[in-house]
């Protein structure tokens, strides 16, 4: 079985209600005919249209330099566009949207604080209690195996045990979309792997609904439920969609060795080549005009 493929804050109405945004049964996340580009430069991406649906992991692959981190940068309020429309869970972004994790590939644990510290932090910052913030510090260092080292420094940490940490501070809040660009970049080949492994699991036992940038090709394949190549232009934007078939509860450590999974990594990679192409082509293009 191939891929299904296609081509392709605060917020006004008061995002931050976590009961009124929890309750929207719509798309988490959409971006509607969005331009976006920086001080008086031409557009970085134009005609962006995406949705994301609650539970669902959504893949934002293209080559360095495409826009995908803006995308990023728009749903948490960042950024705003030049025109168009994005919305969280209906309602359009104004400003910060406190109502996602952002992860990224840098180390933002603070050298000076324990693990149980760092990971409790972006509870703290909201009034949490004392009692739940360490109830529910403990849950997330218990769902990724980072119990014994709650009272140790990020110095004293593996790289694998650095992302972890970061994850599960990302994840404590509980965020309606989490947010990941390029979050294992710097670690080695088996490291990303078992992160993969992790991440895959912890999402599905949260049902976290997750926006994740890469340009790695089979870490797309491997983690996504769908694809969206992002490239062409300049402007950029959507280029291609790709829905997976492997499903949620996928065997991350068996799918990489099947036929069914070398095809998927096969036309992502052929989507890629496309993105990359028509980008060149027009910058060729705009360098004689």
């Amino acid at each position: 079985m191939g891929l299904s493929r296609s081509g392709g804050a605060a917020v006004r109405g008061a995002l931050g209600d976590g009961a009124s945004t929890h309750a929207w049964g719509g798309p988490i996340f959409e971006v509607r005919d969005v331009a976006i580009g920086f001080g008086d430069r031409d557009d970085v991406l134009a005609g962006v249209d995406l949705a994301i649906e609650k539970g669902e992991f959504l893949t934002l692959l293209g080559p360095s330099g495409c826009g995908k981190t803006t995308i990023l940068n728009l749903a948490a309020g960042l950024l705003q566009p030049r025109s168009g429309q994005v919305r969280f869970a209906g309602k359009e972004i104004v400003s910060v949207n406190t109502s996602v994790g952002y992860m990224t590939q840098d180390d933002t644990l603070l050298p000076w604080q324990t693990v149980s510290t760092n990971v409790g932090l972006p509870l703290r910052m909201r009034g949490v209690t004392k009692a739940e913030t360490a109830e529910r510090v403990a849950r997330y260092l218990d769902m990724l195996d980072l119990s014994h080292a709650s009272n140790l420094l990020p110095g004293q940490l593996s790289g694998g045990m650095r992302r972890r940490a970061l994850l599960a501070r990302s994840m404590i809040y509980d965020p309606q979309l989490l947010l990941m660009d390029e979050p294992f970049a710097a670690l080695d080949a088996q490291m990303r792997h078992q992160m993969h492994s992790e991440l895959r699991a912890t999402v599905n036992r949260l049902g976290q609904t997750v926006l994740f940038v890469t340009h790695d090709i089979s870490e797309a394949a491997k983690l996504s439920d769908r694809v969206l190549i992002v490239g062409g232009g300049p402007p950029g934007g959507i280029v291609k969609e790709y829905t997976l078939p492997f499903g949620r509860e996928r065997d991350l450590d068996r799918l990489r060795f099947t036929d069914e999974y070398a095809r998927v990594e096969r036309e992502l990679n052929d989507g890629l080549l496309e993105a990359r192409s028509s980008r060149s082509a027009a910058a060729t293009t705009e360098g004689m005009s």
